[in-house]
């Protein structure tokens, strides 16, 4: 359990801090489950240029490495409908570390393996727009779940 944005945040650090190029996470959640604050933290444990926001309206944003590792790419998938519009996003997944929010069904194509990050928020949970992002308008407790992923 999860119990504030705080310690997703934290939580994202610590992930971060152990992630190494080629490393690929696939995010799931509902709206406001912390899917970006996590992904937050995780730029911040890898110590790439920031602000890591969400890429909804972009598909896809690199974060640069400032302290040697590897970039950060970003990946908003829910408008997403196949894995090859995600493949046509030409990410280099073997020289980054990858976040694929909304990504469940779509990497399956592309990778043979990925870390896969389920988020579970309470139900009727709230949640606010902040700057273009869905944000955790409370800090309710949130279950996650972290689990090695194959290619089916």
């Amino acid at each position: 359990m999860v119990d504030t944005s705080d310690d997703m945040h934290e939580l994202g650090i610590r992930l971060g801090a152990s992630l190494q190029a080629g490393d690929l996470l696939v995010l799931t959640g509902p709206l406001g489950a912390g899917k970006t604050t996590l992904t937050r933290g995780i730029g911040e444990g890898l110590g790439v240029r920031g602000p890591v926001t969400s890429p909804t309206f972009v598909l896809a944003r690199t974060h640069p490495n400032l302290v040697g590792g590897p970039p950060l790419v970003h990946v908003d998938a829910y408008r997403l409908s196949e894995a090859i519009e995600l493949d046509d996003l030409d990410i280099d997944y073997a020289r980054s570390v990858v976040i694929v929010e909304w990504g469940r069904g779509l990497v399956d194509a592309i990778a043979p393996g990925w870390v896969d990050v389920e988020i579970e928020r309470p139900t009727g949970a709230s949640q606010s727009e902040v700057d273009g992002d869905v944000a955790d308008a409370g800090d309710e407790p949130r279950r996650i779940r972290i689990t090695r992923a194959t290619a089916r």
